[in-house]
């Protein structure tokens, strides 16, 4: 009788010290038989989930929306027949995640599984923190590939100065001069592309692309002067009708886009005629629209979308490496613009961009 009593009072302080984790856990909690009924959840699996003390015994169906993602009852039922553990990253209707995991409830004597037992453990934090690691990857990326893109035009044009150099002959040093100013423009540019790349700050583990407020025309007049040695060479007539100055905007990017599109426009020209670039801005329900216009060999329609792809080059005969309009695609759309094309094989095209004014 006495051990019948202590036996029963062993269970008592059991089941008291089971209610009392229920109680006191912070990590929501389900359980549920193998009939999918819901037996018991934890107070934090009531506030997440809306659950109510009247839902325990019903059918885990009857509650399954307060769940609010699919295949719930499925990964549960999976559980019961195989007796598998499962975990899973799951994100319910409010846009948090959780690793969810499903744990087969075995009874020892019978071998087989009564019920599962279910935790969320809130990782909305870690998921967030991977999504800045993956755009803080492809932000230094992109940086790195636009360093190496843009530095290849004012070392092509030193490597082109040095060549003329050589050719001066000794009685023609009246040349000289302006040979000279042209190397040290190249280094120059050479110079502030190597400094964007030094400059690039690493703090608190974070890529910090700085923005600035801009005036468009300097970016302009910075873009002539990088490509000057290829506009003189061309005869390229660059014009601009500027409605809107000012945006804020990172200014390397800026500039790399204005280049990259200037460049392209220059080195997709017909033979048959001088290349004319025209640069506009305007503003358009909050938007600055930049329009870059050229009277170049143009796209055929087929192409306009491929143009942006990594690597992808139209013309074997014209020099690059297929990596400038892809750039250009990536710091507009990253910036939540928008970029599109409209052009005439023949007649030329015109490059669009979209991109929110400062509010």
């Amino acid at each position: 009788m006495q051990n019948k009593e202590q036996q029963i009072n062993s269970l008592i302080e059991l089941n008291d010290e089971l209610e009392n984790y229920f109680s006191n856990t912070i990590i929501p909690q389900l359980f549920v038989d193998a009939e999918l009924i819901l037996r018991k959840f934890t107070p934090p699996a009531m506030k997440q989930f809306k659950l109510a003390k009247t839902d325990v015994g019903r059918p885990l169906a009857d509650v399954k929306e307060n769940f609010r993602f699919p295949a719930f009852l499925d990964n549960i039922q999976h559980v019961i027949d195989t007796g598998e553990i499962l975990e899973k990253e799951i994100q319910t209707t409010d846009m948090r995640w959780y690793q969810m995991n499903v744990l087969p409830y075995v009874v020892k004597k019978l071998k087989k599984t009564n019920g599962v037992i279910i935790t969320f453990v809130e990782i909305t934090m870690r998921i967030k923190d991977l999504k800045e690691q993956e755009k803080l990857i492809a932000e230094h990326e992109m940086l790195l590939d636009t360093i190496a893109h843009d530095i290849k035009t004012p070392l092509a044009s030193l490597r082109l100065t040095i060549e003329l150099l050589k050719q001066v002959p000794e009685k023609g040093m009246e040349r000289f001069p302006v040979l000279l100013s042209k190397v040290e423009n190249s280094m120059i540019n050479m110079q502030q592309v190597i400094n964007d790349l030094s400059d690039a700050r690493w703090q608190q583990h974070q890529y910090q692309a700085q923005e600035e407020l801009i005036n468009f025309e300097h970016i302009i007049e910075d873009v002539r002067l990088t490509l000057a040695p290829q506009i003189e060479e061309s005869k390229a007539i660059i014009t601009s009708d500027i409605e809107v100055s000012e945006i804020s905007f990172v200014r390397r990017k800026l500039r790399s886009v204005v280049y990259n599109l200037v460049n392209n426009a220059i080195k997709y020209s017909a033979k048959e005629r001088r290349p004319e670039v025209s640069i506009k801005t305007e503003a358009q329900d909050g938007l600055m629209i930049i329009s870059i216009a050229d009277n170049g060999i143009g796209i055929p329609e087929v192409d306009h979308k491929k143009i942006f792809a990594k690597y992808e080059r139209l013309a074997d005969d014209v020099e690059g490496t297929g990596i400038g309009l892809y750039l250009v695609k990536e710091i507009i759309t990253n910036a939540g613009g928008k970029i599109t094309v409209d052009s005439t094989p023949g007649k030329g095209s015109v490059f669009k961009i979209q991109l929110k004014l400062n509010s």
